[in-house]
């Protein structure tokens, strides 16, 4: 009997918690046409949804009646009682509707529009003064767009490139999620995923894209573009910045609504154009549909930029989005054709609802550890967008391509590092199969990574390599263990014999660089030593912001010398001296300190740090303690570490970011534990180095530098409206370095070299850079401002390629 009662109450519970789909189509009742982007309500909720641009609607209901009404703008709405205790199909047919045109008072010589603003931009206020919290769910699909299949690994994306893409944009990869979004004034924001898909050439880890994350409200005064904000055409000074036109007035129902244009007045001003729909009497913004103009277009990259926005009041007459539509289409150079697609909508919303303030935290986006795992029941019982037949045909176009077996030649590029073998194993590709120097000569290299074992937490990469010049083996072996929820926790251990660069810690040159310089002009910027040992280092983050480590390293160092004299051009020209270092076993205990006061994303596995958007800068210390008595090392010696970064923003000017370091120590450091200034070779330049001192020039264990870079963008040409300059794109950014170096006694009595410079007191330099935002590279011009002697003044190109 007890098994029959909670048989029947499960099968109860089961059956009056059961939801019911409800889909149709939105058509024009006179044309037949599809109207895309239908309002569809439950009237007396919050529930409802939209159509997708193909007019279907989908909609999840529990069992009972409901008034179901569907509107859009210029025709007569329609409300139909419904009783659902079954899935339905149930298709509006909208007719358009006529208008009675308002009466506005209209100012002598003035444009009409402008009181229409005007009243909007106070409702917007109120609206906003009105909010001071809200809760909604949200369900966001993104479509990835290009002529050619992607190629994905982790969090990555790539496409081949080559010649002219000309072919048809199809669509080449899909995500989706359901999301719970939190606000709560003045600028709290979280959102919590609770499921998720995509098609099965992505990673879960890339599908954060959430409703509230990427919608922005034109009800907001500043909507950020490519990291860039631009003015709403219904912020507080939207008059001063905008031109608006009445196009026309249209109807919904019973309700006049103003369709007016927008445009910057200034062309060259970045910003948005398109057409708002407004609200007789309300003077609510309804709709918004905005293009991105030609000077918010970053070098030009985008052909299309589109942004379909619809909203819908809620109590206390509040206007909310119901949907967010973003269209993108793009070419980089001619050589790839891309785009995407974000469409989502938001329903259940709870408005000017309390909140606790414990939801408010670090984690601006958390992934639930289940939502890679709901299954398609749970899929069919919630609210989504529905597929278009074009969206269905490509998940099983992607399928079937994704369940062929890994071709290794297609994965195969002359210009990877890495090529994947399996979905977990990777070799090294081209570039780092051969390397040159002057001290091991001719250098091949075999290396494999294991990565995304163990769910995500076990990560292995060993390398393999031979100088045909020294004739010695070198070999490396990494390994790494996370631990915790969001893998917080980390074990490392690295075994090795190897050769190492002297002061690699501050060069910011690739080893590829150094390779072709050297095989070309015997310019090796290096030096090298030997290196044998092993180092363990636990790092785990015992807040939100605050990450702790500790670490022992056993190693012995010896020098190494020049072993070839090889070289495809100046035969004649021979490669300095390699620099020795302090030879000596080091035995030493390591502990880690760090601040991050970022933001960051939990993404289901682990936790990504975001931009900054304060001033609190990121802060990381470090201290090395080795001792003859207690670790039996070969040297006693503290060294102090501290680094800080951050961004500091000034009135309406971009940020200044910045980086400082400090160095200092006790007892005898050895030569190759020393700090160098980041240095230069010639004619380059890398950021937040120094380009006026060459790599190693100026090294110590008392050191102190301060950076700073700010990126101007082209905000001065535009604000000198200098003809055809203005309108170039051209970017402008500034830098400044200072610095002090010194060498304790101690330190100096073991240095195994005489020529050196110190510090004293300041050492400044400064300078700017010009670039374009399509151009991988800057031109930067930099002067000494006092040490002055050699490289008084510099030009050097900055870019990643080197």
């Amino acid at each position: 009997m007890k098994k029959f009662i909670t048989i029947f109450l499960i099968t109860f519970s089961l059956t009056s918690a059961q939801s019911f789909t409800i889909t149709g189509k939105v058509t024009d009742a006179r044309s037949g046409n599809p109207l895309s982007f239908a309002n569809l309500i439950l009237c007396g909720t919050s529930k409802g949804t939209s159509s997708n641009v193909e007019g279907e609607y989908q909609i999840k209901l529990e069992k009972g009646k409901y008034f179901f009404a569907v509107s859009y703008i210029g025709f007569k709405s329609d409300t139909l009682e419904i009783n659902v205790n079954q899935n339905m199909e149930i298709n509006f047919r909208l007719s358009k509707v006529s208008i009675n045109l308002p009466e506005i008072t209209v100012l002598p010589k003035e444009n009409p529009a402008l009181e229409i603003i005007r009243r909007t931009i106070e409702a917007k206020q109120k609206r906003n003064e009105n909010l001071n919290s809200y809760i909604f769910t949200a369900f966001t699909k993104g479509l990835i767009k290009t002529t050619k299949d992607l190629n994905t690994s982790g969090n990555r994306a790539t496409i081949s490139i080559g010649e002219k893409d000309t072919a048809d944009l199809k669509i080449t990869g899909l995500l989706e999620n359901q999301s719970i979004g939190y606000f709560k004034k003045p600028d709290n924001y979280k959102e919590k995923i609770l499921a998720r898909k995509q098609s099965s050439n992505f990673s879960s880890s890339i599908n954060i894209l959430t409703g509230g994350r990427i919608v922005q409200s034109f009800y907001e005064d500043d909507i950020k573009f490519f990291d860039k904000p631009l003015l709403s055409p219904i912020a507080d000074d939207a008059l001063d910045y905008y031109y608006f036109n009445i196009e026309d007035t249209v109807a919904r129902d019973n309700k006049n609504i103003f369709q007016i244009s927008f445009t910057p007045d200034d062309e060259s001003d970045p910003g948005f154009y398109g057409t708002l729909f407004i609200e007789d009497v309300s003077f609510a913004l309804l709709k918004i549909d905005a293009h991105l103009n030609d000077a918010a277009n970053p070098g030009g990259i985008f052909t299309k930029v589109n942004v379909f926005q619809q909203y819908v009041t809620f109590n206390d007459d509040i206007y909310m989005p119901i949907d967010y539509r973003l269209f993108v289409e793009g070419n980089v150079l001619g050589l790839a054709k891309f785009g995407f697609e974000i469409n989502s909508i938001m329903y259940d919303y709870r408005i000017n609802e309390i909140i606790d303030d414990n939801v408010f935290d670090k984690a601006v986006i958390t992934v639930s550890t289940d939502a890679d795992k709901k299954d398609s029941i749970y899929w069919r019982n919630i609210q989504t967008i529905p597929n278009t037949n074009e969206e269905s045909i490509a998940y099983n176009r992607i399928d079937s391509l994704e369940s062929l077996p890994r071709d290794f030649w297609k994965e195969f590029s002359i210009f990877s590092k890495n090529i994947d073998v399996t979905e977990n194993i990777s070799i090294h590709g081209p570039l780092k199969l051969y390397g040159f120097n002057r001290v091991e000569g001719h250098r091949l290299n075999f290396g494999f990574n294991i990565g995304d074992v163990k769910n995500r937490r076990f990560a292995l990469d060993t390398e393999i390599g031979y100088g045909f010049s020294d004739r010695k083996y070198k070999t490396e072996f990494n390994t790494s263990y996370y631990l915790g929820e969001y893998r917080i926790h980390r074990l490392n251990l690295s075994v090795y014999n190897k050769i190492a660069g002297l002061f690699n810690e501050s060069i910011k040159y690739n080893n590829l660089t150094s390779s072709i310089f050297s095989l070309i002009s015997k310019y090796d910027f290096r030096d090298y030593y030997y290196t044998k040992g092993f180092e363990f280092i636990f790092k785990s983050e015992v807040t939100q912001i605050l990450k702790l480590g500790v670490g022992f390293v056993n190693r012995k160092d010896n020098s190494a010398q020049v072993n070839t004299d090889f070289s495809f051009f100046n035969k004649e020209k021979k490669f300095p001296d390699n620099k020795p270092v302090f030879e000596t076993k080091i035995n030493a205990v390591k502990a880690f300190l760090s601040f991050d006061f970022r933001d960051f994303i939990e993404d289901g596995y682990f936790r990504r740090r975001i931009s900054r958007d304060n001033i609190l800068p990121e802060i990381n210390a470090e201290v090395i303690f080795s001792d003859k008595n207690i670790l039996n090392s070969g040297l006693n010696f503290t060294i102090y570490k501290f680094m800080a970064n951050g961004e500091i923003s000034i009135s309406d000017l971009p940020p200044i970011s910045y980086e400082m370091n400090g160095i200092s120590s006790e007892g005898n450091v050895p030569y190759q534990l020393l700090y160098a200034l980041p240095g230069n070779i010639e004619s380059s330049g890398k950021s937040f180095s120094f380009r006026t001192l060459k790599i190693g020039e100026i090294f110590g264990d008392r050191i102190f530098t301060f950076g700073t870079e700010l990126n101007l963008g082209d905000k001065l040409f535009r604000f000198l409206s200098i003809p055809v300059i203005k309108d170039l794109q051209i970017q402008i950014g500034t830098h400044f370095n200072l610095a002090v170096a010194g060498i304790s006694n101690r330190s100096k009595s073991i240095l195994p070299v005489n020529d050196y410079k110190i510090f004293n007191h300041a050492f400044y330099e400064a300078g700017f850079s010009l670039g374009h935002i399509l151009v991988p590279l800057k031109f930067e011009f930099t002067w000494k401002l006092n040490y002055r002697g050699n490289n008084n003044f510099v030009f050097g190109i900055n870019t990643f390629v080197l």
